[in-house]
């Protein structure tokens, strides 16, 4: 596929109760082809130790609209070690919910071919940000 005729998608998952990466986050990544379209699911991977995602599928052209799925909940509840440092290092509560607030983020988002699209996350288990990097 060319690079002119489709975008391109990259992630990673920023941990900000323990200022560090997210590891082991499961990614699913789908496309449609305009707002009415049906979503295609194209596949999807796991962040890395940096937290990044660096192998997402590559978009068919035609595509308008990207949605990234992070399962959330897995990551929080199956990372003991990750709750402990983050009632550690600030006021987080002692007893919490469900480990997670949030047990998936879904972020959609409009694409252009020829674009190049970076959407990091920047988690904690109560909430969430997301922005276009670079």
């Amino acid at each position: 596929m060319s690079t002119e005729t489709t975008a391109s998608v990259s992630t990673h998952i920023l941990d900000t109760s323990i200022g560090r990466p997210a590891e082991g986050v499961s990614i699913s990544l789908s496309a449609r082809s305009g707002a009415g379209a049906d979503w295609v699911a194209l596949g999807g991977s796991a962040t890395d130790a940096d937290g990044r995602c660096k192998d997402l599928p590559a978009l068919p052209e035609g595509t308008t609209h990207v949605r990234l799925d992070f399962e959330t909940e897995a990551y929080f509840t199956g990372s003991i070690n990750t709750v402990k440092q983050a009632e550690a290092q600030q006021d987080a509560p002692r007893v919490r919910d469900s480990g997670a607030f949030f047990p998936e983020v879904a972020i959609t988002f409009a694409v252009v071919p020829g674009e190049h699209y970076h959407v990091p996350l920047l988690l904690n288990p109560f909430g969430y940000s997301v922005y276009r990097g670079s």
